[in-house]
């Protein structure tokens, strides 16, 4: 039976198409272990999150201050070239996790500066296995493909923009429906979305923490040999962190910025994404990585500041590079590197703020 929910959100800013589920904890080591040894896919487990330190959280607060106001000129840049870019209707449509927060954002300014009223669902997408189906078809009901607005904070390597290109593929195929896989995002470091306000890597405040600012909703899990056909992919919904939770503080504070730069922001019509160029430069930059620092795999280094923060604070870090010491952008990458003891090398050429690697487990 699928089931909606809104999370800590208003209940009319965001619809997650996410079955509640109950899961086990699987501390990071042995994640990475069995995600590196081929037993599990990284979306069948989940290691149960903690509340941030309070030292930790400083530090977003600190992000806040010194990023609000750029975040707030950006979301107005994107919601006018969604504006643009969809002249016949928009659905929001974020990519669960990190994508929610900002369509929540690009929702309310929407209806406040270009008075549209545009639906917001959060649905989930994963790597080598694909969007949600269910959740495309929920939404079909109710809004033509061609208003689909696919939204994240950022891409770093382009992951799951390809995927969501490949996934979208596969649906019309089994369905003959044909939705854009435009992917719209705040910064695109590697030329890989469909449109973007910016290819410079810099700290969008809500990837410094977890479901603390995503609505208390954890990222997104599937398990097929428990999933029923018809469920949505699933998460975990972390009620009991209501009296920390800074979903509702980090929007309002966010849209607040927003009406104060807004009056004198003059809005010109944003052609889509023009960073291709990137593409080729950052693919051989990770290529040369890869043999400088001998990684078996792609998928185990993370460029730019939103990825490598999700390095460590999920995954088993090997190593991080930073492109300044004391960048104020990585003061949080280095206070997580220092609580973790892992290595943090000085790299100045480097083309993004931060990379981290994975940590390649013995097999």
């Amino acid at each position: 039976m699928m089931k909606t929910f809104s999370g800590s959100y208003h209940p009319n800013e965001v619809e997650f198409l996410l079955e509640q589920l109950v899961v086990e904890d699987t501390p990071i080591q042995l994640k990475e272990q069995l995600i590196q040894s081929g037993k599990k896919h990284y979306s069948e487990m989940l290691t149960l999150e903690t509340l941030p330190d309070p030292d930790y959280l400083e530090l977003f607060y600190k992000a806040m201050l010194l990023n609000q106001d750029r975040l707030a000129k950006h979301l107005l840049i994107l919601a006018q070239s969604i504006v643009t870019t969809r002249p016949k209707g928009i659905v929001l449509v974020s990519l669960a996790r990190a994508g929610t927060p900002i369509g929540v954002l690009l929702k309310h300014i929407l209806q406040i500066y270009f008075n549209i009223a545009a639906e917001h669902f959060s649905i989930s997408i994963l790597r080598d296995v694909g969007i949600d189906q269910n959740a495309l078809r929920y939404i079909l009901k109710s809004h033509s493909p061609e208003a689909f607005v696919f939204v994240d904070g950022w891409t770093g390597k382009g992951i799951i923009a390809q995927q969501l290109e490949v996934s979208l593929q596969d649906f019309k195929q089994s369905t003959g429906i044909s939705i854009p896989a435009d992917l719209y995002v705040l910064a695109d470091l590697c030329g890989k979305a469909k449109v973007a306000v910016t290819s410079e890597d810099y700290l969008i405040p809500s990837c410094i923490l977890n479901a603390t600012i995503s609505g208390l909703v954890s990222r997104s899990i599937y398990n097929p040999a428990s999933a029923q056909s018809g469920d949505f992919h699933g998460c975990v919904y972390y009620e009991q962190f209501i009296a920390n939770d800074l979903s509702r503080y980090f929007i309002d504070t966010i849209l607040a910025r927003v009406a104060l730069i807004a009056p004198s922001l003059t809005l010109n019509t944003l052609l889509p994404n023009n960073f291709y160029a990137l593409s080729e430069p950052l693919e051989q930059f990770l290529q040369g990585l890869m043999r400088r620092y001998e990684v078996r795999h792609l998928n185990y280094i993370k460029p730019g500041l939103g990825e490598a923060t999700r390095v460590l604070l999920r995954r088993e870090a090997r190593l991080i590079l930073l492109k300044d010491k004391d960048a104020e952008a990585t003061q949080h990458l280095r206070w997580l590197a220092e609580s973790k003891s892992i290595p943090v090398e000085i790299v100045s050429d480097l083309p993004y703020q931060a990379v981290a690697f994975i940590k390649e487990m013995n097999s």
